[in-house]
């Protein structure tokens, strides 16, 4: 119980830090100061495209660095997972809005990139924006909530992280040990 995983637990919490911080400054800070600074709409949205596209190969390793640090902590804990009352469901509520965080990203993306090329002045843009027409007033609004989205399942995973956190000390490990063999196997005493 007292072995350390320094590193592989804070690749968990560091990443897992830059991708909320990064999400809730980009949704409150970048698209205010876009919004304050373009004096278009167009001009908005390449501000914002802009400061995202410089954020996105950071944020991916930030989300790289939390997956390698969860799955690394899942298997260095899977015995606690499988004998520890409550932590299997934690795990999976974890699990279940790690796959919520990273399909907003990944959609993020995507809706992010229709709004940069439909607000390009690059002629190369639209062309391409005329050949794969963009309703681009669905796609700045969709984009808007998952932008907070984001900071929302991200601040769920600290919230789950500070879960796990609790459920690691030594008091909580006994008895949820306890509490599980008890409910697997009912003739032990109690």
């Amino acid at each position: 119980m007292s072995e350390r995983n320094t590193a592989i637990r804070s690749l968990h919490d560091v990443g897992l830090a830059a991708w909320f911080g990064g999400s809730l400054m980009g949704a409150i800070g970048l698209n205010g100061a876009a919004e304050n600074e373009g004096e278009t709409q167009a001009a908005t949205d390449r501000i914002a495209s802009a400061g995202w596209a410089r954020w996105a190969p950071v944020n991916a390793a930030a989300v790289g660095a939390h997956l390698f640090g969860g799955g690394g902590l899942l298997a260095l804990n899977a015995h606690r997972v499988a004998t520890q009352k409550g932590v299997a469901a934690s795990t999976t509520a974890k699990t279940v809005v790690t796959a919520a965080a990273l399909a907003a990203t990944a959609y993020a993306g995507i809706l992010g990139k229709k709004v940069d090329l439909a607000s390009s002045a690059d002629p190369d843009d639209a062309e391409m924006a005329d050949k794969h027409p963009i309703d681009l007033d669905k796609a700045r609004r969709q984009l808007g909530y998952v932008q907070w989205a984001l900071p929302a399942l991200t601040g769920c995973l600290v919230i789950l992280n500070a879960l796990h956190g609790e459920q690691q000390r030594p008091t909580e490990q006994t008895s949820g040990m306890w509490e599980r063999a008890r409910s697997v196997a009912p003739f032990v005493a109690a």
